[in-house]
């Protein structure tokens, strides 16, 4: 197995595909070079002497530029590149598709039809706070539920406990409301007890709006100032979803029902060059069969966002599309702060760089298929295919965003690891077999193999047949662990 890997033939950089010493050497076809410092598995070498000013090439496209001579062996990180990001920047329509071809897809899965069309791959009883204030009657609601209810023929008894709902205005309030009514909405709940306090902002009367029209046997509603017992009334309510639900049963669903949110967190070094090609390899294999995929963090679309762009189906996308990129960079402005902030301590203990390195790596999530729609955050989705969206990069809040866009199943990448899980099921995919096997309660999946003999298509067959499993009740390590949250991307004040 080789110890480096060149991405491209452009690139002036390989990556270190294991931990190497000072004095080592690597050799590439006619080249040997002598390592002048320790290199972290992960990180980057020069491949020749490389100017001060010049760009750092990886992925075949700059990633930054270097801020002193840097000479061919030298470590190739945050202490002699910078990124080549600065302020905004306009775009032009350039389009570049690669359509896929439609591929007629005989396996199905088993999952629960619901009555407006949707398909879940859980059946999950829920309660959904209206407002903070009523999580912890909530609490109590399901805990003695749990109690009386040993049996296990539902998949899973939560509330989803949030801080919001209160003291908001404007389009902060209205994007809780949004998140809220498509988590109620959600086909992987059979049953929904929608909670409130009865004197916030968020009053159900108005969250019913965004709702919309409802099975009335499949979400009832409860205000807690409106009852004398609000938690012996919520177990009644509880009582009365579940003997609903309880009897439902998973039927033969096609492929092209499945929409899965694509994200990844704790990213390395490795992440662009395993585990999210093979997402993105996935992402096609899907759509080609009828499906949709949803990219989102869109602060880490920044110095690939041109990339995305060309792939736009046609000038509306494009244009819906910029002002995806050009909000998200308004919304730091009017914060004052840096647009090009990122990345993290872990991502660069990793092995990533710059922004663009970040991003280039990103994206690769996305495959190469066209993009057909642009959504707001929590704006549900319309279209089946590649979509992108408007969320953050913080895992929580990104991977809860796709899940209020209708995604049953998020795909997430990582090279540190991570045990936190949306309340959608998220399969966590490492980018390296050594994560894979030393957090075993962790992570899922391991796209480490592409790098041990495995091929893309392989793994990718592979990967889209643990899905299946998953889509049919696998459950997954957060959930066996039962780490199963929300968070609502707040964008305004608090009153």
């Amino acid at each position: 197995m080789a110890n480096t890997i060149k991405i491209n033939a452009q690139d002036n950089v390989v990556i270190a595909l294991k931990d190497f010493s000072a004095g080592e050497f690597i050799e590439l076809e006619d080249q040997k070079i002598t390592l002048k410092t320790d290199v972290p598995r992960g990180h980057k070498i020069a491949l020749k002497t490389i100017a001060k000013g010049d760009n750092i090439m990886k992925y075949g496209v700059p990633i930054g530029h270097a801020t002193e001579a840097i000479q061919a062996g030298d470590h190739v990180h945050v202490h002699n590149t910078k990124t080549n990001l600065s302020g905004t920047m306009e775009y032009k329509f350039n389009q570049k598709l690669n359509p896929l071809q439609a591929v007629e897809e005989e396996r199905s899965f088993k999952g629960f039809q619901r009555s407006n069309g949707q398909v879940g791959i859980r059946n999950e009883l829920w309660i959904v706070p209206t407002v903070g204030c009523v999580n912890g009657q909530a609490d109590q609601i399901i805990s003695q539920f749990k109690a009386s209810h040993p049996a296990n023929d539902i998949d899973n008894v939560q509330v989803f406990r949030h801080s919001y709902g209160c003291s908001q205005l404007g389009d902060d309030h209205e994007n809780t409301q949004k998140a809220l009514a498509n988590l109620i909405n959600h086909p992987n709940a059979g049953g929904v007890l929608v909670m409130g306090l009865g004197c916030e902002n968020n009053q159900i009367s108005h969250l019913k709006k965004f709702i919309g029209d409802y099975d009335e046997q499949r979400i009832k509603f409860l205000v807690a100032q409106e009852v004398e017992d609000e938690v012996e009334k919520g177990l009644q309510l509880l009582e009365e979803l579940y003997e609903v639900m309880r009897y439902d049963q998973r039927t033969d669903c096609p492929v092209s029902a499945l929409k899965i949110g694509l994200k990844c967190g704790g990213s390395d070094g490795l992440s662009g060059i395993t585990a999210n090609p093979l997402v993105g390899s996935l992402s096609d294999f899907l759509i080609a069969r009828g499906g949709t995929t949803i990219l989102t963090e869109v602060p880490e679309m920044f110095g690939a966002e041109h990339l995305l762009m060309e792939r736009s189906a046609n000038k509306e996308v494009f244009d819906k599309t910029v002002h995806l990129i050009n909000d998200f960079k308004e919304y730091y402005l009017r914060h004052k702060l840096p647009v090009y902030e990122n990345p993290s301590p872990g991502n660069k203990q990793g092995g990533i760089t710059t922004l663009e390195d970040k991003s280039l790596g990103c994206t690769q999530k996305g495959g190469t298929a066209t993009i057909v729609d642009v959504l707001g955050y929590a704006e549900p989705l319309r279209k089946n295919g590649l979509n992108l969206l408007s969320s953050p990069g913080n895992d929580l809040v990104a991977a809860s965003a796709l899940g209020f866009s209708g995604c049953q199943l998020v795909l997430f990448t990582t090279g540190r690891g991570t045990p936190f899980g949306s309340f959608v099921p998220t399969m966590k995919i490492a980018t390296n077999t050594a994560l894979y096997e030393k957090k075993t309660n962790w992570i899922d999946f391991n796209a480490g193999k592409l790098l041990e003999g495995c091929s893309m298509e392989e793994l990718t067959n592979e990967l889209f047949n643990e899905i299946i499993f998953v889509a049919e009740g696998k459950k997954l390590k957060h959930e066996l662990s039962g780490f199963k949250e929300i968070a609502i991307f707040k964008t305004g004040i608090t009153l």
